[in-house]
């Protein structure tokens, strides 16, 4: 006779998977708005696209590193090294600096400055959010597996004797 314990593997509801895109695609939206309609030379228009782009991927980038530093450090393994720390770290904050640095030295209307700097903070808060779901979507997918595989190991164990 089999006997299966009942383990919970955490997952956010649909619910929360659906906001956190859709804010993620809002906000990746309000910032294409934004600098699609920049007014100005080109070469600030092209300056703001790169650094959006740069603080963007330096998000994610970043939300993975600290991710996996964190399993890495509570399964006493050894993390990144203190070089590859600074260059993540270092890439995220040179990006929105230089970004911030262009978005402000623009010569628009204030208030397209302010438009531009909060969606361009809602796009960056938006990334870590998404990257955290769709890590623990995958890492909960990961923990199932591994459970199923667990059980048909020991379901064939049982028949076997």
């Amino acid at each position: 006779m089999k006997t299966q314990a009942q383990i919970l593997i955490h997952r956010d509801s649909k619910a929360w998977g659906l906001q956190v895109w859709v804010s993620f695609l809002l906000a990746l939206f309000l910032c294409g708005v934004g600098l699609a309609y920049l007014p100005g030379k080109d070469l600030d228009r092209a300056f703001m696209v790169m650094g959006y782009f740069f603080c963007l991927s330096a998000a994610f980038v970043l939300a993975k590193f600290v991710r996996d530093n964190e399993k890495d450090s509570a399964e006493n393994r050894v993390a990144d090294t203190p070089l590859f720390k600074f260059v993540v770290w270092g890439g995220f904050f040179l990006a929105m600096a230089l970004t911030g640095w262009g978005l402000l030295r623009m010569e628009v209307n204030e208030t397209y400055k302010a438009f531009l700097g909060v969606s361009w903070l809602y796009l960056i808060t938006c990334t870590f959010t998404l990257a955290k779901t769709l890590r623990d979507k995958h890492e909960a997918d990961l923990s199932q597996a591994r459970l199923q595989a667990r059980l048909m190991r020991s379901d064939a164990a049982v028949e076997a004797e």
